[in-house]
C-alpha cells in the first residue's frame, strides 16, 4: 500500500531551524494536495501549511513568514523549512498526503505520516 515516512523532528533553541521532510512510497499513482498539521496535547490538530501538486502553497497565520512549504514531485515528497522558531511551536508535526493509488479502482484517499517531534526551548 501507501505509506508516509517522515524525518527532521529535534530539539532546537528559540530562534532556531529545523526542516521536516516526507516522503510518501507505495503504489502511487499521483499525489495531489500535500501539508504539515501539528498536535500539541489537550488541543486539535492543526493546519501549518499546505502545497498543491503544482506547487501553490497556504499558510496557517501563525507561521506566515517564517515557514516555508515545498514539494519535489519527482520523489513524492513534501518538505517543511522551519526559521525563527517559537516555544509555541513544539508539537508534533504530521504529514498528510491526499494520494490516488495504481489500480483499477484508482482510489483516492488522504494519509498520514508517523509523527515527528520539534521541541523549542526557551
Amino acid at each position: 500500500q501507501v505509506q508516509l515516512v517522515e524525518s527532521g523532528g529535534g530539539l532546537v533553541q528559540a530562534g532556531g531551524s529545523l526542516t521536516l521532510s516526507c516522503a510518501a512510497s507505495g503504489t502511487i499513482f499521483s499525489v495531489e494536495d500535500m501539508g504539515w498539521y501539528r498536535q500539541v496535547p489537550g488541543k486539535e490538530r492543526e493546519l501549518v501549511a499546505g502545497i498543491r501538486r503544482g506547487g501553490s502553497a497556504n499558510y496557517a497565520d501563525f507561521v506566515k513568514g517564517r515557514f516555508t512549504i515545498s514539494r519535489d514531485n519527482t520523489q513524492n515528497t513534501v518538505y517543511l523549512q522551519m526559521n525563527s522558531l517559537k516555544p509555541e511551536d513544539t508539537a508534533v508535526y504530521y504529514c498528510n498526503a491526499r494520494i490516488v493509488t495504481t489500480g483499477f479502482l484508482r482510489y483516492e484517499r488522504d494519509y498520514w505520516g508517523q509523527g515527528t517531534q520539534v521541541t523549542v526551548s526557551s
